[in-house]
């Protein structure tokens, strides 16, 4: 595409209609997802910034789920465990912020410049009913 080296990576799509895309771009500082829903394809591009600051933090989640397995199996008190998953749980919903906030900051504003909001905002509907 655009005569770019990019590597393509499929995600498990979440159901028959849906399929995630990935294409990292080696010659630039972002990362373009393709989204293939029922009604339409949309790009959009991450920041390297963005992405690391996601994963990085996604990184730390998965660390911190690491040490309540660690708990679990040295049976710890089970309050000290519960503790433990609630900061995970709180951990993982301001990586979910993060994602929902680039999504109406980038995609939603995308698609109002397009002219195809409605498909767009049914999709992010759907998807908040499957996160929520």
């Amino acid at each position: 595409m655009n005569g770019s080296n990019r590597s393509r990576k499929q995600s498990s799509p979440t159901s028959e209609q849906d399929e995630d895309f990935l294409f990292e771009d080696t010659h630039k500082n972002n990362t373009q997802h393709l989204h293939k829903h029922e009604d339409s394809v949309h790009a959009h591009v991450h920041s390297e910034e963005s992405l690391r600051r996601i994963v990085n933090r996604l990184s730390r989640i998965e660390g911190h789920v690491r040490g309540i397995k660690t708990m679990v199996q040295q049976s710890s008190p089970c309050p000290d465990v519960l503790l433990q998953i609630a900061a995970v749980r709180g951990a993982l919903d301001r990586v979910a912020r993060i994602v929902l906030d680039e999504h109406l900051t980038e995609c939603i504003a995308r698609a109002a410049k397009e002219g195809n909001i409605e498909v767009e905002l049914e999709q992010l509907k759907a998807a908040l009913d499957r996160f929520l």
